[in-house]
């Protein structure tokens, strides 16, 4: 990450790729060791040192959402020192990176308490070019110390719309009224506890005010109407915002919420020459003659084709774009489904050095229930982030790609060309499920009754949250028995594979059989890493017969049971409006980072006999 002041840039810290998408991506504030910075619009960005990702099929998702502008997948640029040799401060690879800006404004010195904002001039930036984790700001003139470090302010102010600004800290310590000609401001933290009733706002004119009286839906009246400031675009809305503002705290979790797409790269062509064509096709698709082969080919960017000559590779490629042309334009089917139909048939699936999978008899005891697992031994996957939210997130404002475009922060002032994007390389498990079986289950009347129950919280939810069309976007029973299951398996494999919980992930493929492409009922669990070579097959190594039917057998029996049973057990998504019934942090939710939908639609009872019931259990 690279601050930009007075023309001169300082490199304050260093994130890994897959942070730039799900952690610290564009608009949110990231916290250094001493400073506190937000991450720019793509306006700022500098790609000259940005490599592309090619993906067809989420590239074309991409434009589905955010128009036909976005033309390419770009990994955040980074410019790499040259082996064996130490980077100089003056070094461009100190300098390139991801552009970052002071934020919040406003900062608090830790001695006299001093709180003024970067624009007055009071505090000064001080670099370190070999430690930019030293980079920071001091008060040059404090009447207390030597330029002590100042912090920045703890608090912020927010809207559902996506808009974020530092907390009117004038107008709040003089409740609306005109300001005090010259008047400074002080921070006190006048308790030890560090709540907001302890926390002071004077002003040298004698106006005081505690930060609890902007705190909750009463403090919301306390604040002025919204201005709608994107702090990353260096912009306001033309007309303000119809939100009001609300008061966060400095890192506050729902500060920020990503909107990420993300697919598998799944091979078309079977030969080896049209494997390498459609993974290079971001490097081939604007070759106009086979004289552009010859200078790509010069320019080292088709080493991989070295066994095959330039016109082998055009015709090819002239191939390739014929058939491109006949495809009819029409809406980019479901990221999942080409994936649902390789997995479902890996016999007759392409293998290339990014994919490959291995069929294998389902597991011991569970043949009534599991029709087919598939190993995946060699995955890459793909991610973008299209936009984010901010106090709710997408998941809890409605179901991917219907999101009100009123609550989406954009990523540019204008209609981008490019999103930033980052692929990683590992192993998964894929299982899916009898659908005759399943079928069966689903025409129990008990099950039905439950899926009722379901939709009718489902709908509450919504319908607390303001939500048009309160049924829409329910997954049904089929979806909260497959969802349950990935979880209780991913806790147990977890536990044997040598990965940590949260670096496991899971897919969800679910559709009924009236649906386009349906039916679906699977599950893919894997992990994933930005090494070019992957991960070490630890996850794949479970997914032996004998073995994986160990693994389910050990994960229902721990859903059998809570160590928050009967509250567990008991508990229903229609007292609370929440949307999961037996399930707790104890036995069935997952890290953030790896649920597809929150921890929402769980429910072990589906799965196994509770304490509870014993009426809808899948597995007997």
């Amino acid at each position: 990450m690279t601050i930009q002041l007075k023309n001169k840039k300082y490199k304050v810290g260093e994130l890994r790729p897959s942070q730039l998408l799900y952690t610290y991506g564009i608009g949110s504030v990231v916290d250094l060791p001493n400073l506190s910075a937000m991450v720019m619009g793509l306006d700022d960005w500098d790609i000259t040192h940005a490599l592309e990702i090619g993906e067809p099929r989420l590239l074309e998702a991409v434009q589905y959402q955010l128009g036909s502008n976005v033309t390419r997948l770009l990994a955040p640029p980074a410019l790499q020192p040259l082996p064996g040799t130490i980077p100089s401060p003056f070094d461009d690879s100190l300098t390139t990176g991801v552009p970052v800006a002071p934020f919040p404004r406003w900062l608090v010195c830790p001695r006299c308490r001093l709180l003024a904002p970067l624009e007055n001039g009071l505090f000064q930036i001080k670099a370190d070019a070999f430690r930019p984790d030293r980079v920071r700001y001091v008060h040059i003139n404090c009447s207390k110390g030597n330029m002590p470090a100042v912090l920045p302010a703890r608090f912020l102010v927010a809207c559902e719309a996506g808009h974020l600004d530092d907390f009117p800290w004038v107008q709040f310590v003089h409740k609306g009224e005109n300001a005090c000609s010259g008047g400074v401001l002080a921070l006190r933290e006048i308790g030890v506890t560090g709540e907001a009733a302890g926390i002071q706002v004077e002003c040298t004119c004698g106006k005081t005010r505690r930060m609890s009286d902007a705190i909750g839906p009463e403090g919301r009246q306390n604040l002025p109407p919204c201005l709608g400031r994107h702090p990353h675009l260096r912009e306001y809305a033309e007309q303000g915002c119809e939100f009001q503002l609300r008061t966060i705290t400095l890192g506050a979790s729902n500060s920020w919420f990503p909107m990420v797409l993300s697919t598998l790269s799944i091979p078309k062509a079977t030969d080896k020459l049209g494997q390498l064509v459609d993974s290079h096709w971001h490097i081939l698709q604007n070759a106009m003659s086979e004289q552009n082969i010859a200078l790509l080919r010069i320019t080292g960017l088709l080493n991989h084709f070295s066994a095959f000559t330039d016109k082998e590779i055009w015709e090819k490629l002239e191939k390739k774009k014929a058939g491109l042309a006949d495809e009819p334009s029409a809406t980019p089917t479901s990221l999942k489904t080409p994936e649902w139909q390789v997995f479902t048939n890996p016999v007759s699936a392409g293998q290339d050095p990014d994919f490959k999978v291995k069929l294998v008899n389902p597991p011991v005891g569970y043949e009534h229930r599991i029709k087919k697992v598939v190993l995946a031994e060699r995955i890459r996957e793909v991610r973008v982030v299209t936009g984010f939210t901010r106090i709710e997130s997408p998941g809890d404002l409605t179901e991917e790609g219907e999101i009100p475009e009123e609550r989406i922060a954009p990523l540019t002032r204008k209609q981008p060309k490019w999103v930033p994007a980052s692929e990683v390389r590992g192993e998964g498990l894929f299982i899916e499920f009898d659908e005759e079986a399943l079928v069966d289950w689903l025409d129990n009347p008990e099950v039905k009754r439950h899926n009722q129950a379901f939709l009718e919280a489902h709908k509450g939810w919504r319908l607390a949250r303001s939500l048009a069309v309160p049924e829409a976007g329910y997954p049904g029973d089929r979806f909260v028995l497959l969802h349950s299951f990935s979880h209780a398996l991913m806790r147990e494999l977890a536990l044997a594979c040598g990965y940590a919980a949260a670096s496991i992930r899971e897919r969800i493929y679910s559709l009924p059989p009236e649906a386009d492409d349906g039916p679906m009922a699977g599950i893919l669990l894997y992990t994933a890493a930005p090494d070019s070579e992957g991960t070490l097959g630890g996850l794949v190594g479970l997914g032996n017969p004998e073995e994986l039917g160990i693994h389910i057998e050990n994960a229902l029996n721990a859903m059998r049971l809570c160590a928050s049973d009967p509250l567990c057990a008991e508990h229903t998504g229609q007292g609370d409006l929440s949307l999961h019934w037996a399930a707790c942090h104890a036995c069935l939710f997952a890290p953030e980072t790896s649920c597809e939908r929150g921890n929402k639609y769980l429910d072990r009872s589906v799965l196994v006999p509770t304490v509870e019931s014993d009426i809808v259990a899948y597995f007997d």
